[in-house]
């Protein structure tokens, strides 16, 4: 988990506008984050800040996996509880709890999360194809597997996550909000 000198340098100043110059094209940077016991990673680009939560509007009769809207520098946007969305048990938000904006075909939006661990750096070469054995699964959202020193890391396309329909719901909700 993050310190909390890490944790407030990351919710005043973004993640990371762009990658370091020492970056080789063969590396991928990742937020790390927990949902239940396991660990998941997103690439750095596709992040835009991470904050912790704020108040969150309830939409009546939205999708289960929305948990509302939140107002974010005069800008409604859809939060997802992404327990909910990738179908694991709910918890109740705590001080840890962490909300990733990410910008998703086109779209900002919040992913609730347990907590934010850290930036990894990885090694192309060593993100593995998600296993066959759960390729029959809907699981077309896990981009790839790497191993850390604390297990496995479970690397998500958060462009893949959500299908045309649910993002067209979390749209009107947007827009029906503004």
């Amino acid at each position: 988990m993050l310190s909390e000198n890490e944790n407030q340098n990351i919710e005043n100043q973004g993640i990371v506008d762009e990658y370091d110059d020492d970056e080789t094209s063969n590396e991928t940077q990742l937020v790390s984050f927990n949902l239940e016991q396991e660990e998941f990673g997103l690439d750095i680009m596709q992040i835009q800040e991470i904050i912790t939560v704020p108040n969150i509007t309830k939409i009546p009769r939205a999708p289960g996996f929305i948990e509302g809207i939140i107002d974010l520098r005069d800008a409604v946007l859809p939060v997802i509880d992404l327990r909910k969305k990738l179908l694991l048990s709910p918890r109740e938000l705590d001080e840890n709890t962490r909300v990733i904006v990410v910008t998703v075909k086109g779209m900002v939006m919040g992913l609730i999360v347990d907590f934010v661990t850290e930036v990894l750096r990885l090694q192309n070469d060593k993100i593995e194809a998600a296993p066959t054995m759960i390729s029959d699964v809907d699981t077309e959202y896990i981009k790839g597997i790497s191993r850390i020193k604390r297990g496995l890391i479970l690397i998500l396309d958060v462009e893949k996550i959500f299908t045309s329909n649910e993002m067209q719901q979390m749209e009107h909700i947007k827009k029906a909000n503004n």
